[in-house]
């Protein structure tokens, strides 16, 4: 069984890199970098296979919230895209 705050965590970390990754380089912001730069690796070692932006991608991500690290969680947190008690 999930709970409310595994949920959230996934949710709001994949809805993120799919905005993330899809996002146009031009215009992505310092913040964005940092995501792009903290949070490769979990997208990498767990949703790989995926296409980036792909409806099973985000499923994969949300499937491995749990799993994100700390860095990539305290990275989400500090971009404002999920809540502040969620970081670790």
């Amino acid at each position: 069984m999930t709970t409310p705050l595994q949920a959230a965590v996934r949710l709001s970390a994949a809805i993120f890199f799919a905005m993330i990754l899809t996002a146009n380089a031009a215009l992505a912001s310092k913040w964005d970098e940092r995501v792009q730069k903290n949070c490769q690796d979990d997208y990498l070692k767990y949703c790989s296979a995926e296409p980036i932006g792909s409806t099973t991608m985000r499923r994969c991500m949300e499937a491995n919230g749990k799993k994100l690290s700390k860095t990539c969680v305290n990275t989400l947190v500090d971009a404002g895209e999920i809540p502040r008690n969620l970081r670790r």
